[in-house]
């Protein structure tokens, strides 16, 4: 569909009239500790909203098995959120559009110490152009972008004239099982846009990322025995370094990826978390860590853990305790393969329209190392996926924040696309 100059412009006014209520909904999202096993509430909130809005509503939980067994699935643990999958679905009086998936995830990592913020982390404060909060950029103003895009049409009497899912998803921190529960229930559509905060900019690769955990078992004794015993934290550090070379390696291959080319060390591994040892005075009988390494687009997520075990397995192997002890590693989240969105589909083609006549400037692209659902929708879905959202700071650390006049163009941007990709039907008013 063409969208003319006065609907393009009424749809510009239309998000414009309804950003204040937009803001106010985005602190509702906010103020939900909605961090990994805790989201049934926020999930609640999202499907009576969605119902009242007048959408057919859907509400499943996550198969295990059938995750499990889907090559893009990820190993369930005791902490793997039971909370449920929602989907809204806009079905038109005719399908003369194209059909279309919103998505967001609603899911937040943890705060870390509250006295290290400066505002309330689920308080959704507002200092001048910035909205604080955690999940206020990752993603919870995404996820009022699309409820309030399809909002500023209904406001000049339109709907879309195509089937929308609204999928809300958890588990996107930890696992992206959420979004795969989605593919397997059978969604899918002729495009999917997912608004993530990625400055304004389209994501045209994607990289891949790995969990899993260490465990290194030791041999304890008293301090003043100390050369008896086996410290085991010393040799998890012996293996973090080991595992140090994996990473320096990989980042060396970065030219053989080009949609990594302007990323001088694409691949990061972390080092998340370590326990170990029960009493101060005594030799750590005991140690595990938590790795998150990523790998690039292309390259199978088992075939890449494999290769992660096998360096562990020769490195122990030339350590006169680990030789004796082998270390044990555990995948425990994430087994996702990156994408690459190949540039040319018509859905771009119409971002690209609909991001300037929002912003007044051409649609910008970008790699991002980090997780993104999006890869379910690339791979499995085969389908164009736009992962586009607003500019942020502080994602996953101290006083995140989104820019408000950013998610403001955002979603002028995204409802234009909506009505462009979807095309446009005069707004079906329910039976009273």
């Amino acid at each position: 569909m063409t969208i003319t100059a006065d609907l393009r412009a009424a749809i510009v006014r239309s998000v414009e009239d309804g950003f204040d209520d937009q803001i106010a909904y985005t602190q509702k999202l906010v103020s939900f500790a909605s961090q990994r096993g805790a989201e049934f509430t926020v999930q609640d909130f999202i499907h009576n909203d969605l119902r009242a809005r007048g959408m057919t509503m859907d509400r499943f939980e996550m198969d295990e098995a059938a995750l499990t067994a889907h090559e893009g699935g990820a190993p369930f643990s005791d902490t793997h959120s039971r909370a449920p999958i929602v989907v809204g679905i806009h079905h038109p009086r005719k399908e003369t559009g194209r059909s279309l998936i919103l998505q967001h995830h609603l899911d937040v990592v943890p705060v870390g110490p509250r006295d290290m913020w400066e505002h309330d982390p689920y308080g959704g404060a507002i200092e001048g152009d910035w909205m604080y909060g955690r999940g206020a950029a990752d993603m919870k103003a995404g996820a009022a972008a699309n409820v309030f895009a399809l909002e500023a049409l209904k406001r000049i009497g339109l709907q879309p004239a195509a089937t929308v899912y609204l999928q809300s998803v958890v588990e996107e921190e930890s696992t992206g099982n959420g979004a795969m529960q989605t593919f397997l229930r059978g969604y899918t559509a002729d495009a999917a846009l997912i608004p993530e905060p990625e400055d304004e900019k389209l994501v045209r690769a994607g990289l891949g990322v790995l969990w899993f955990s260490v465990e290194v078992r030791g041999t304890p004794v008293h301090v003043r025995e100390m050369g008896e015993g086996a410290n085991a934290i010393d040799a998890a550090y012996r293996l973090i370094g080991a595992l140090r070379e994996i990473e320096a390696k990989w980042n060396a291959e970065r030219d053989a990826h080009p949609e990594c080319a302007e990323d001088p060390h694409p691949i990061n591994l972390n080092i998340g978390m370590i326990e170990g040892g029960d009493w101060g005075s005594s030799v750590p009988a005991w140690c595990r860590f938590q790795v998150r390494v990523s790998i690039y687009p292309g390259q199978r997520a088992k075939a890449k853990f494999q290769e992660i075990a096998d360096h562990v397995a020769a490195f122990a192997r030339t350590d006169r305790y680990l030789a004796q002890n082998p270390p044990k590693l555990t995948q425990n989240g994430f087994n996702a393969e990156g994408y690459i969105l190949d540039p040319g589909s018509e859905a771009e083609a119409v971002l690209g329209r609909a991001h300037q006549a929002a912003f007044d400037a051409p649609l910008e692209t970008m790699m991002t190392p980090a997780y993104l659902d999006a890869r379910v929708y690339a791979l499995y879905n085969r389908i164009p996926t736009l992962c586009y959202g607003p500019k942020s700071r502080g994602i996953h650390g101290f006083d995140e924040a989104v820019s408000l006049s950013s998610v403001k163009h955002v979603t002028q941007a995204m409802a234009l696309f909506i009505a462009e990709w979807c095309g446009t039907e005069p707004l079906q008013i329910a039976a009273q």
